[in-house]
């Protein structure tokens, strides 16, 4: 025998709630009328929520829809974007880039701290305070919620970051700093994942629910996103694309290095050697902003630059090729450095040969998030953390 559960009053209202802040959220002010057409509730309803969100503080009246009759039904509801506030922080090893943003994700400021070598004893110290004093600038005394991009394997059990290389040790203390903040939770992420969120959900993927990023930089790694949901894999290392063997590689992945495995054919070194190898000027640095300028050489370097695009193409469907035929994603986004320099010119070249590959039929698009996709996607994470708390979601 079945039994049917049915929703409490209180249960029913707070639906009801996380359903009209969604939709203010996503579609900015609205009035009672407007609420009523998209969530189908009654006049009284939508009356009785509105009333009772504006005493929690979460929603306020934001003017009147000019075009309506005066009176109840034209003024303006919004969500009160200042009702928590946003910290997105993204770690490389050279430095970090950080952003305050409201409720809505909307940034009220911007800083970017370089560190050089392994910093100093007071780096992390110095990094807090600058999250601390970029936000004060901003009018805002406490942080809702911060979320952190760092390199490396983020266990989905602990929440501990694991290097899967040699990373400076200011990047344990800056996390451990962070965590002290008072009044503010803190969520740790592989900054790929959140690359990997913002290109699902501002970038070039908006349209699946089935994909994964491939990010191409100074590391190699990748996002997975299967039926909407980002997989982790069980210690956190699903992705690391870097240590994959391919054909080609000058030997084999270890378990402490990856230089043998696809990150030595299509990371930032690699690249800019082999632009070298085509006659093509690059950086012997081999960073990440000498492969990036590198490709945008090539795409205007003729017969030359059209060689190097082909065989780098062909570096990156090897890869793409071992990723499609285990998780058939349909859609392979072109990220990082060197994806966004290539843009759609290489992403065309990448599927035409990753088609010859495999049989499995797979999109290959550029990354449209920008360089600063890291960052998107933390306050896309941080944000979803806070409305959940605030808006009683599951």
């Amino acid at each position: 025998m079945t039994t049917v559960r049915t929703a409490t009053p209180s249960t029913a209202r707070a639906i009801n709630d996380r359903l009209a802040l969604n939709l203010l959220l996503e579609q900015g002010p609205l009035t009672a009328t407007e609420l009523r057409d998209l969530t189908g509730l009654s006049r009284p309803t939508v009356a009785d929520l509105l009333d009772r969100l504006q005493r929690t503080g979460l929603v306020a009246l934001a003017g009147e829809r000019g075009e309506q009759r005066r009176g109840p039904n034209a003024r303006l509801y919004a969500l009160v974007a200042s009702r928590a506030h946003l910290g997105a922080v993204d770690v490389r090893e050279g430095g970090v880039s950080l952003v305050v943003a409201d409720l809505t994700g909307r940034t009220l400021g911007t800083a970017e701290i370089p560190v050089h070598g392994d910093g100093t004893p007071d780096t992390a110290a110095a990094i807090v305070r600058t999250l601390r004093e970029t936000a004060r600038n901003a009018g805002v005394e406490r942080l809702h919620t911060v979320a952190v991009g760092a390199p490396g394997l983020v266990d989905p059990a602990t929440g501990r970051l694991h290097s899967t290389g040699q990373l400076p040790g200011w990047h344990a203390e800056l996390l451990a700093a962070l965590r002290e903040l008072p009044g503010t939770d803190v969520i740790l992420e592989n900054e790929v994942n959140l690359a990997g969120r913002a290109e699902y959900r501002v970038g070039a993927a908006r349209d699946r629910d089935t994909f994964v990023l491939m990010w191409l930089g100074q590391s190699v790694g990748a996002a997975v996103i299967l039926d909407g949901r980002l997989r982790r894999g069980a210690s956190g290392g699903t992705g690391e694309i870097c240590f994959l063997p391919v054909p080609g590689a000058t030997g084999l992945p270890s378990a402490d290095s990856c230089e043998g495995g696809f990150h030595g054919l299509v990371g930032s070194a690699a690249l800019c050697a082999l632009a070298r190898a085509h006659g093509l000027p690059a950086d012997p640095a081999g960073d990440a902003p000498a492969a990036e300028a590198a490709v945008r050489a090539a795409l205007v370097a003729g017969e030359e630059g059209a060689a190097f695009l082909d065989e780098l193409a062909e570096r990156i469907a090897l890869g793409a090729a071992g990723v499609c035929v285990v998780l058939d994603p349909g859609c392979v986004v072109l990220g990082g450095e060197i994806g966004r320099a290539g843009g759609a010119d290489l992403a065309g070249r990448v599927e035409r040969r990753l088609a010859g590959l495999s049989p499995l039929r797979t999109e290959v698009r550029a990354g449209t998030a920008g360089g600063g996709a890291v960052l998107a996607g933390a306050v896309l994470t941080a944000g979803d953390a806070a409305r959940r708390d605030l808006f009683g979601e599951p």
